[in-house]
């Protein structure tokens, strides 16, 4: 099962915080950020993707450093606001990889790598509200399946995203 069939799973479980609602405020907020930085959604969806992969790192290096419960309360601390500050970001992504990272995502996609870095604190809040979707009383089977490290390596938060505004357009 992919990951956003897993989100949708997630809106469609009454006993998952996951709702249509919250898909489209993270659709919105994504639309708004590339909005904001002159980039078309497909931009963003590059974006997303690259930032996905050392997202779903960064949580797999707090999970086994932190388990499971920890990884959770991070999930939720960024997730919380429109906006992460630097020293949670900081605690998922090490300062010196989200240079590199935003660096790769500048080459890929032309945009400056400080603007990409300015992104983050928006940026990083859509990724764990989309992963806080799965949560129920008992725990969280996204976020453990996007931790997960013996799937094949089809996990994309980009193309979570795109699929997400794609079904918010067509509802």
């Amino acid at each position: 099962m992919s990951l956003f069939d897993q989100i949708l799973g997630a809106v469609n479980n009454p006993e998952q915080q996951g709702s249509l609602d919250q898909l489209g405020g993270l659709v919105n907020m994504a639309q708004q950020v590339s909005g904001q930085n002159g980039m078309d959604p497909a931009m963003m969806q590059t974006v997303m993707s690259m930032l996905g992969g050392t997202v779903q790192s960064g949580l797999q290096n707090h999970s086994e450093s932190n388990g499971i419960d920890a990884t959770q309360s991070l999930v939720q601390q960024l997730g919380s606001t429109a906006s992460a500050n630097p020293d949670a970001i900081a605690s998922l992504i090490p300062p010196e990889i989200q240079q590199q990272v935003c660096g790769a995502i500048a080459q890929r996609t032309g945009l400056d790598a400080g603007l990409v870095q300015g992104m983050l604190p928006s940026l990083i809040p859509v990724a764990m509200n989309m992963l806080q979707g799965g949560a129920t009383s008992s725990g969280n089977p996204l976020l453990n399946m996007f931790l997960d490290k013996n799937h094949d390596g089809q996990l994309d938060m980009g193309d979570a995203m795109g699929l997400a505004m794609q079904f918010m357009q067509n509802r």
